[in-house]
């Protein structure tokens, strides 16, 4: 099998215009072989728990249980949904025992680069997209109410951006169904590809085009990062904002 796939990257997190304190938090393998963003909700430190849990304890079972260099990809989407199960199973315990954190939750996105193939998913609504050809392609999917009324042509993709429902999810860790829904992809990477992930942060304040512009536009995936917070803040985020990305080389 092959290794990893060679990636330069670039990442910004702020706490933004209208809130005290970073609920969001993202880590970045010094090797590459994996990206995590998680966005934490609870009020107060919990929100913060829960997200620096998510990915403390993903990143703990993802070196544990992954072979980055000759692993089959059944194993690697395995090993992730184990490792996000975990994390889940850990962060509703700390919820039921200690008051301080009794409705903690996070969402999380990631990618996983092992064996030569890059592995997409998360839960809840922090999103990863993909750049390619100039198009930007959503590749994971909220699991928030507005989606699921979008899924069931209840509403239009167009009124899900305002509709007051956007931000509840009804899957996250810290929750029953956070458990084994992570719905890790296997996607074939090319050359040039350019990732994002991303809070919801990001697209609370920068829709599709302007993200797909400021990743075009930039080569350095720091700058891009960099960039792409700025509008979202400027283009009025009401949240913390987060984002990573990730240059196919």
């Amino acid at each position: 099998m092959a290794g990893q796939v060679s990636l330069k990257w670039g990442h910004v997190s702020i706490t933004g215009n209208f809130r005290d304190n970073n609920e969001d938090n993202c880590f970045i393998d010094p090797q590459a072989r994996f990206f995590l963003v998680a966005d934490g909700m609870g009020g107060q430190s919990a929100g913060e728990k829960a997200s620096e849990l998510a990915i403390d304890l993903i990143s703990e079972k993802l070196l544990q249980w992954i072979d980055f260099q000759k692993s089959d990809p059944s194993s690697v989407v395995d090993a992730i949904d184990r490792a996000v199960t975990h994390a889940n199973n850990e962060i509703m315990a700390l919820g039921g025992l200690d008051a301080r954190y009794h409705n903690m939750g996070t969402t999380v996105t990631f990618i996983v680069n092992a064996s030569g193939t890059l592995f997409v998913g998360g839960v809840g609504d922090s999103r990863t997209y993909r750049l390619r050809d100039g198009k930007l392609e959503q590749l994971t999917k909220d699991h928030s109410l507005t989606q699921a009324l979008v899924d069931a042509g209840t509403i239009s993709a167009d009124e899900a951006k305002t509709h007051r429902y956007k931000n509840v999810l009804y899957k996250y860790l810290g929750t029953k169904e956070g458990s084994g829904g992570a719905e890790p992809k296997p996607v074939a990477p090319v050359s040039g590809d350019r990732y994002m992930l991303c809070s919801d942060g990001v697209t609370d304040g920068a829709h599709a085009g302007v993200i797909q512009d400021l990743l075009l536009a930039n080569s350095d995936p720091q700058l891009a990062a960099a960039k792409i917070v700025e509008a979202a803040q400027q283009g009025g985020s009401r949240d913390n904002i987060t984002c990573v990305v990730v240059h196919v080389g």
